[in-house]
């Protein structure tokens, strides 16, 4: 139940709305006790009225005593339905609320959070787990509320009939608790298994579909259609494991509360005899004995729903109380106009075993292109990373002229950059709207302006030849477009970002030479009042930069010109020389 204390501020928030739901417990449960006693009292007057000399009389007497009760009725039945409109409704509200926290903590979280968990489990924490939160804030309290408040209205009443009998009707109630109590600690560490695995299933689920190109692809549609299988039959089991428990728990109750009914029955009768007590007495305490039975029964359903949500809250807590490493909390303005520099910047990733980076060091001023080269796994990304501050150096400094990244407002700093990653990401709408996704005046960009950029990058074409053009609907990830037209179509939308420091990581390999040579020339003329990084392992992309490096291993080994590094006659000269040499082959080849 400790985790579930996080949700309190909550019910704070909402305080009005579940003292009144509270209220509306107590009325509506008068008005339910009242009834057992008026009807105790309606059979003892019929008793007392056996006298009555026609049957018009015994009508009026049913038709005054009837509407009585079902005056009762009704108003029990109306403050239930304002219980439910207020406690049911509060923990809707809570479900938004705390929905919404967890998607802005999904927003704060930096890109190592990412790394670390799987999409799966993520969408189950703020789908699954927050539905069984609501439960426990919803049903949970109510249901709890109405026992408490029931069961004192009714001991209470019964106990003015007889104390005796009420003594020994509720004999059993400790039996009872104790019950509660042992099932309850089984139903946590259960229902805290059913969770995870919940949430195993749920990433497998998530990667097939998003994976489903490669699966059938490779044709292995029956291999993970099994791991999936496998999974949901470990998920049943536990469930059904969790289902047994509450199962065997309602019916022990409802014994429990038979037993009690019984010894009201038999004792009662005694009391009657002895003139002790009277018959409508003795069915008034079998209907409060009944009155008791649903808000008893449904402890053990109010404990699942308690111990399931008090999992997933377990659950939600662990990444909700999870600290960004890379944090928004500075107020200094960037200036980039002063350029960027890397000074012996080192990286390790958590839990790598060996750093990434070593001694990293260059500058990039305005107007200045510099370009990355190096095979795959040399670190080329991770600079970008580094440059974008999705993480922060292990050793050195980024700065931004002569101030460190680090202290700088980030979010400031990124509305002032724009980045092209190597996966290209591209959203379920339309190509206008993935153009403008990253600029902040988006409603107020013009065609002709969407236009410019798409024609620098060399992109126009394609988009014209759609039926709807800019209108056109992508699918998931951009599934109806070609790897170069996707890539293309980010580079437009970065370009239309119109930042002060670009950074293209291998964003052209998905192109042939002849489109990524009119791409570079128009980048050339966008690039000359600010600072470009380009990342490739292609020569071709990176040779009219101001200036080269070549990473080995995470280090430095050349840098300098496209010409002098060929002069050198190093890695770079390697590299140049055996992509010339497929180049020839592949032109061999198709002549």
């Amino acid at each position: 139940m400790k985790s579930l204390r996080y949700i309190n501020k909550y019910f704070k928030k909402y305080k009005w709305r579940f003292l009144l739901g509270i209220l509306f417990t107590v009325i509506s449960n008068y008005f339910g006790v009242q009834m057992p006693a008026f009807f105790s009292e309606s059979i003892d007057r019929f008793q007392s009225n056996l006298s009555l000399q026609t049957k018009t009389d015994y009508l009026y007497l049913a038709l005054e005593l009837g509407g009585i009760y079902m005056g009762f009725s009704l108003l029990k039945g109306f403050f239930l339905f304002l219980m439910r409109q207020t406690i049911i409704v509060m923990s809707r509200f809570i479900e938004y609320d705390l929905k919404n926290e967890i998607y802005n903590k999904y927003q704060v979280l930096d890109q190592s959070f990412y790394k670390k968990n799987a999409t799966g489990d993520l969408m189950n924490r703020i789908s699954e787990d927050v539905g069984l939160v609501r439960m426990y804030a919803g049903p949970g309290i109510m249901y709890t509320i109405n026992l408490v408040v029931s069961f004192i209205l009714i001991v209470t009443k019964m106990v003015s009939i007889s104390p005796s009998l009420t003594f020994y009707v509720l004999i059993p109630l400790p039996i009872m608790s104790i019950l509660i109590y042992k099932v309850s600690s089984t139903m946590n560490k259960m229902s805290l298994e059913v969770q995870k695995e919940q949430s195993f299933l749920s990433t497998l689920a998530q990667e097939s579909f998003s994976g489903i190109r490669i699966i059938k692809a490779y044709q292995r549609e029956q291999q993970v259609a099994d791991k999936v299988s496998e999974s949901a039959e470990r998920y049943k089991k536990q469930s059904m494991r969790l289902v047994l428990v509450n199962a065997f728990f309602s019916p022990t109750i409802i014994f429990l509360i038979g037993l009690s009914s019984m010894i009201a029955i038999y004792y009662g009768g005694l009391l009657t005899f002895e003139k002790k007590m009277t018959v409508g007495g003795i069915v008034a305490f079998i209907m409060y004995v009944t009155n008791l039975t649903w808000p008893f029964a449904s402890l053990g359903w109010i404990s699942s729903i308690i111990q399931r949500a008090a999992a997933s809250q377990q659950r939600i807590n662990e990444f909700l109380q999870t600290k960004p490493k890379i944090k928004d909390d500075q107020t200094l303005t960037p200036l980039l106009e002063q350029g960027i520099v890397f000074e012996h910047v080192g990286f390790q990733y958590e839990n790598a075993e060996q750093p990434v980076l070593h001694d990293i060091s260059f500058s990039v001023k305005p107007g200045e292109t510099l370009a990355i080269v190096g095979q795959t796994g040399s670190g080329k990304s991770t600079i970008c990373s580094l440059v974008a501050r999705h993480f922060d150096p292990s050793s050195g400094c980024i700065n931004i002229g002569e101030q460190d990244l680090r202290l700088l407002s980030l979010s400031q700093y990124r509305n002032e950059i724009a980045l092209v990653p190597q996966d290209v990401f591209l959203f379920s709408d339309t190509i206008a709207n993935n153009l403008k996704f990253g600029s902040e005046n988006a409603e107020q960009l013009k065609l002709e302006e969407l236009r410019a950029v798409c024609k620098s990058a060399h992109v126009l074409h394609n988009i014209e030849e759609f039926e709807h053009g800019f209108d056109t609907i992508l699918g998931e990830r951009g599934v109806n477009l070609s790897g170069g037209q996707k890539q293309r179509i980010s580079i437009a939308r970065a370009l239309l970002r119109n930042p002060k420091l670009l950074v293209l990581d291998d964003c052209l390999s998905a192109v042939d030479t002849e489109t990524e040579e009119i791409i570079l020339q128009e980048l050339q003329n966008f690039s000359k009042n600010r600072a470009t990084i380009i990342v490739s392992h292609r020569i071709s992309t990176i040779r009219n930069a101001t200036k080269i490096i070549v990473l080995v291993a995470g280090r430095i080994t050349e840098a300098g010109s496209h010409t002098e590094l060929l002069s050198q006659k190093g890695a770079y000269f390697d590299m140049y020389q055996l992509q010339l040499q497929q180049e020839l082959e592949a032109k061999n080849t198709l002549s």
